[in-house]
């Protein structure tokens, strides 16, 4: 704790430069899923086909996934951006197809029968009836990415991982504490936060 105090300035740097990488892996995999979900939810090639590609891209070892690109773009914030992002495809592109797919038929037809057209029965009826299912999986790839991120520091991304590497390379057990217990809030308050959303949705779905 003493340690904390003194060196907050090091944890928040460290915890600023995590949420730069989680969020900014967040919303790029969110708008490569999101497109490619929307057309997998339409075309079950697409869907396995999807499915197949972000299911091999999951099963890489981070370190691994991590060295492989050193030759491609280096080191730093890219290289572990491109990789998380390769992480929570298949959550995400999975969770959005599902979504909308799991939208009640007697429902949908009743918005054709009105007269909607594709592109309105998508936007005023499938997708309020799919966030849902859409945040649950924001929510996984959420604390997943926030996690996985802790490994990014061995290619010089920055983020807590550095003070935890730091700490076991110089035997120092407060500064592993800082950045571990850090990571592990912000994943905790993500958590929170993206499941009182998930709930929120759930009710005015039922509703």
């Amino acid at each position: 704790m003493n340690w904390f105090l003194r060196n907050y300035d090091q944890v928040l740097v460290g915890l600023g430069e995590h949420i730069f990488i989680s969020a900014s892996a967040l919303v790029l995999s969110f708008i490569v899923a999101f497109v490619v979900g929307l057309w997998a939810a339409r075309n079950e090639t697409v869907y396995q086909t999807s499915l197949a590609v972000s299911g091999f891209l999951y099963t890489i070892p981070t370190l691994a996934f991590l060295a492989l690109l050193i030759p491609i773009v280096g080191l730093g914030k890219t290289n572990a951006i491109i990789v998380m992002v390769c992480f929570s495809l298949l959550i995400l592109v999975r969770n959005v197809a599902l979504g909308i797919r799991g939208a009640p038929a007697e429902v949908v037809d009743a918005a054709r029968g009105m007269g909607m057209s594709a592109s309105q029965v998508l936007w005023k009826v499938e997708l309020p009836l799919a966030l849902p299912v859409i945040v649950a999986g924001l929510r996984i790839a959420a604390v997943t990415v926030i996690s996985v991120s802790v490994v990014a520091a061995y290619v010089g991304a920055g983020g807590l991982g550095t003070l935890i590497f730091n700490g076991i390379t110089n035997d120092h057990a407060p500064k592993i504490w800082a950045g571990a217990l850090t990571a592990c809030a912000l994943a905790v308050a993500v958590d929170l936060s993206l499941a009182a959303l998930e709930r929120r949705l759930g009710r005015r779905t039922r509703g």
